[in-house]
Protein backbone atom coordinates (compact mmCIF):
# COMPACT_ATOMS: atom_id res chain seq x y z
CA UNK A 1 0.00 0.00 0.00
CA UNK A 2 1.12 3.61 -0.69
CA UNK A 3 1.65 6.07 2.54
CA UNK A 4 -0.80 8.82 2.13
CA UNK A 5 0.99 12.18 2.08
CA UNK A 6 0.29 14.46 4.70
CA UNK A 7 -1.37 18.13 3.54
CA UNK A 8 -2.05 20.92 5.59
CA UNK A 9 -5.05 23.36 4.30
CA UNK A 10 -4.36 26.80 3.03
CA UNK A 11 -3.16 29.42 5.45
CA UNK A 12 -5.07 33.05 5.18
CA UNK A 13 -3.23 36.20 6.35
CA UNK A 14 -5.14 38.45 8.64
CA UNK A 15 -6.03 40.74 5.92
CA UNK A 16 -7.69 37.54 3.36
CA UNK A 17 -9.96 36.62 6.97
CA UNK A 18 -11.07 40.55 7.44
CA UNK A 19 -11.77 41.09 3.52
CA UNK A 20 -14.02 37.75 3.66
CA UNK A 21 -15.73 39.17 6.77
CA UNK A 22 -16.39 42.86 5.91
CA UNK A 23 -17.85 41.13 2.54
CA UNK A 24 -19.87 38.84 4.55
CA UNK A 25 -21.15 41.38 7.02
CA UNK A 26 -22.02 44.06 3.73
CA UNK A 27 -23.41 41.74 2.42
CA UNK A 28 -25.89 40.78 4.94
CA UNK A 29 -26.10 44.28 5.65
CA UNK A 30 -27.58 45.17 2.09
CA UNK A 31 -29.43 41.76 2.03
CA UNK A 32 -30.22 40.77 5.18
CA UNK A 33 -28.65 37.42 5.15
CA UNK A 34 -26.46 34.83 2.91
CA UNK A 35 -23.43 36.67 3.08
CA UNK A 36 -21.08 33.61 4.11
CA UNK A 37 -22.80 31.23 1.37
CA UNK A 38 -21.87 34.75 -1.01
CA UNK A 39 -18.42 34.56 0.21
CA UNK A 40 -17.97 30.97 0.40
CA UNK A 41 -18.80 31.20 -3.55
CA UNK A 42 -16.57 34.06 -3.72
CA UNK A 43 -13.42 33.39 -2.15
CA UNK A 44 -13.63 29.82 -2.20
CA UNK A 45 -13.45 28.99 1.66
CA UNK A 46 -16.29 26.53 3.01
CA UNK A 47 -18.60 28.06 5.22
CA UNK A 48 -17.73 26.32 7.90
CA UNK A 49 -14.19 28.26 7.69
CA UNK A 50 -16.09 31.88 7.11
CA UNK A 51 -18.38 31.25 9.98
CA UNK A 52 -15.58 30.47 12.16
CA UNK A 53 -13.54 33.48 11.07
CA UNK A 54 -17.21 35.37 11.51
CA UNK A 55 -17.33 34.19 15.38
CA UNK A 56 -13.54 35.49 15.93
CA UNK A 57 -14.34 38.51 14.49
CA UNK A 58 -17.24 39.02 16.68
CA UNK A 59 -19.65 38.94 13.62
CA UNK A 60 -23.21 37.33 12.99
CA UNK A 61 -22.94 33.40 12.46
CA UNK A 62 -25.95 31.27 12.21
CA UNK A 63 -29.66 31.30 12.58
CA UNK A 64 -30.22 34.70 14.63
CA UNK A 65 -33.59 32.77 15.99
CA UNK A 66 -31.57 30.29 17.57
CA UNK A 67 -29.20 32.29 19.16
CA UNK A 68 -29.69 33.94 23.10
CA UNK A 69 -26.77 35.84 23.95
CA UNK A 70 -26.56 38.63 21.10
CA UNK A 71 -25.91 42.41 20.75
CA UNK A 72 -29.65 42.51 19.98
CA UNK A 73 -30.43 40.53 23.13
CA UNK A 74 -28.68 42.99 25.55
CA UNK A 75 -29.46 45.81 24.21
CA UNK A 76 -32.79 44.49 24.41
CA UNK A 77 -32.60 44.07 27.69
CA UNK A 78 -31.42 47.92 28.45
CA UNK A 79 -34.02 49.30 26.23
CA UNK A 80 -36.98 47.13 28.57
CA UNK A 81 -35.26 48.95 31.76
CA UNK A 82 -35.37 51.98 29.91
CA UNK A 83 -39.46 51.69 28.58
CA UNK A 84 -40.05 50.49 32.41
CA UNK A 85 -38.41 53.40 33.40
CA UNK A 86 -40.53 56.23 30.89
CA UNK A 87 -43.33 53.94 32.31
CA UNK A 88 -42.87 54.95 35.53
CA UNK A 89 -42.33 58.56 34.53
CA UNK A 90 -45.61 58.84 32.56
CA UNK A 91 -47.92 57.18 35.39
CA UNK A 92 -46.74 59.93 37.33
CA UNK A 93 -47.26 62.45 35.18
CA UNK A 94 -50.60 61.60 34.32
CA UNK A 95 -51.30 61.70 38.08
CA UNK A 96 -49.81 65.43 38.72
CA UNK A 97 -52.07 66.10 35.48
CA UNK A 98 -55.43 64.76 37.07
CA UNK A 99 -54.78 66.54 39.89
CA UNK A 100 -54.06 69.66 38.04
CA UNK A 101 -57.19 68.92 35.79
CA UNK A 102 -59.33 68.81 39.13
CA UNK A 103 -58.17 71.73 40.59
CA UNK A 104 -58.46 73.61 37.27
CA UNK A 105 -62.12 72.45 36.89
CA UNK A 106 -62.71 73.31 40.01
CA UNK A 107 -61.43 76.58 39.75
CA UNK A 108 -63.49 76.86 36.87
CA UNK A 109 -66.90 76.00 38.67
CA UNK A 110 -66.29 78.71 40.44
CA UNK A 111 -66.71 81.65 38.62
Amino acid sequence: MAAKKATKGKRYSAEEKKSVVDFVNSHNEVNGRGGATAASKKFGVSQLTVGSWLKSSGGEVGDRRKRSTTAATAGRGSVLAELSKLDGVIAAKRKELDALEARFQKLKASL
